[in-house]
């Protein structure tokens, strides 16, 4: 079970071959100590109920738990990392919440960039292959991540699915659950990360969900062939991602009728290894000088 948010159960995380004969499970089994047991001497404590002060125990150690298992995350990301860049791939973190338009917009992506750009998409959802179906009718390798009651992908899951689908040069894109809030919390081994808002959404999502924006390289504002029906202020949401991450720059797109789409694939082209300036510097490279 995540103890940063209280989701799920490892347990139930499965992973898919689509478009395989065979369907492989496979189980995680993680070695978190959820003993607690501890000596507590209540003396000192006279201006703090027995609840209060169960209570600041209970969440002191909450907070430590979460310490540890985001550093454990952290250092399985970091490793994550470095055996795509040890095979000249990088992976791109797709986040949003359900329903704003990723998998459209990952299919577009294929089809269109797919004949100059190496890519393989990781997808991530609580149950069903619906979105990886989509995606290798589309042309690109594909791998399942269902997570059962998880709300989001982990490192250890990337890293799982990362050997299986074993990636080739090129990006490896990974479209998290569906999700504004815990996401943003754990890096899967990313080289960047794309949040996606659609304007069906509200302009309000930047200062309803920061962390997200905060962490995100670029913000793709999709769905904007619907903004004559919709009350969405993109002035306004321009300027609260702004304050949150001016390094952001905000594209407008239209994942189905390709609004802006050149600005996304020119962006994401020139990340990708062996392409342009703004690409990672891979390990092999920074020591061969």
């Amino acid at each position: 079970m995540c103890v940063t948010c209280g989701c799920g159960n490892d347990q139930n995380t499965r992973l898919i071959e689509v478009g395989r004969p065979h369907s492989h499970g496979h189980s995680h089994s993680h070695s978190h100590d959820h003993d607690h047991d501890h000596d507590h001497d209540h003396d000192g404590h006279v201006f703090a109920t027995g609840h209060e002060y169960l209570a600041t125990v209970a969440t002191t150690e909450t907070l430590v738990l979460e310490e540890r298992v985001l550093a454990k995350n952290d250092a399985l990301a970091e490793a994550n990392r470095r055996w795509l860049h040890s095979r000249h791939a990088m992976a791109v973190n797709l986040m949003s919440s359900p329903g704003s338009g990723k998998t459209t917009l990952l299919e577009r992506t294929i089809r269109e960039l797919g004949s100059t750009l190496t890519m393989s998409v990781i997808e991530g959802d609580q149950e069903t292959t619906f979105d990886a179906e989509r995606i290798r009718a589309a042309g690109a390798p594909v791998l399942q991540i269902n997570t059962g009651a998880g709300c989001h992908l982990d490192a250890v899951m990337v890293e799982t699915a990362l050997r299986t689908l074993d990636p080739a040069r090129g990006i490896v894109l990974i479209e998290n659950v569906g999700n504004l809030v815990c996401p943003a919390l754990f890096d899967l081994g990313e080289d960047v990360r794309v949040v996606i808002v659609s304007v069906t959404e509200g302009a309000d999502k930047p200062l309803k969900y920061p962390h997200i924006f905060v962490s995100a390289t670029v913000v793709l504002l999709n769905k904007v062939d619907l903004l004559p029906y919709v009350d969405f202020d993109v002035q306004s949401f321009e300027r609260d991602v702004v304050r949150l991450n001016a390094n952001a720059p905000v594209l407008p797109v239209s994942a189905t009728r390709g609004d802006g789409l050149a600005a996304w694939y020119t962006w994401l082209s020139r990340r990708a290894p062996g392409r342009g300036s703004d690409r990672p510097r891979f390990r092999d490279e920074s020591t061969a000088t």
